[in-house]
């Protein structure tokens, strides 16, 4: 099963200064949203794999959008994140079975390698719903200066039976990170962790 695809949207983040201070060059983040429709939307189903079927489909189109927008190489993704809120007519299974199963591999692909896991958020909400994507190195988790987020919203999604799903990548971790922690010169990325 395809997705059926209301609609699309790209937000890039860009942070020029911060604490006074020029970030130089500048962070960035992109996070790409896509509404659809939820097939099981009103009633329950046991064999939730069109979803985990459509979470393959939307892993490597939103991670290539947000690729895209940073106008960066794929190898150049430094950090990245899931997150899906489900209307009402839907059940928080839902989203797990777009974000879990199968969207995280055509992600990695869209951003080169990434060994990490994808950290991830879902929750149930109607139209306007924010939703904060939460950020991890890809390659290297103990990597503290990519410990992030990306606030998202629409304010028409999603609709009691859609969902929408987003990813956020970005081509640095936080600016001036001084907490320590495995820096993204020293990470191996060959377990996920270092």
């Amino acid at each position: 099963m395809s997705a059926e695809v209301r609609k699309t949207s790209i937000v890039v983040e860009e942070i020029r200064s911060d604490i006074g201070r020029p970030v130089d060059p500048p962070t960035r983040k992109a996070a790409a949203i896509a509404v659809i429709k939820n097939p099981f939307a009103g009633r329950y189903e046991e064999d939730l794999t069109p979803l985990m079927d459509i979470g393959a489909e939307l892993g490597g189109t939103l991670g290539d959008m947000c690729v895209n927008a940073l106008g960066i190489r794929p190898d150049e993704a430094e950090s990245y994140g899931k997150a899906a809120i489900v209307g009402e007519q839907g059940e928080w299974e839902h989203a797990a079975a777009i974000l879990h199963p199968k969207l995280g591999a055509p992600l990695r692909k869209a951003v080169e390698k990434g060994a990490a896991l994808v950290p991830s958020v879902k929750k149930m909400g109607g139209p306007g719903t924010p939703i904060d994507i939460p950020l991890g190195h890809k390659d290297a988790a103990y990597v503290r200066s990519h410990f992030d987020g990306m606030e998202v919203r629409l304010a028409d999604a999603p609709r009691a039976d859609e969902i929408l799903v987003a990813v956020a990548v970005t081509d640095s971790g936080r600016p001036f990170p001084r907490v320590g922690g495995l820096t993204t010169d020293e990470a191996k990325g060959e377990d996920g962790l270092r």
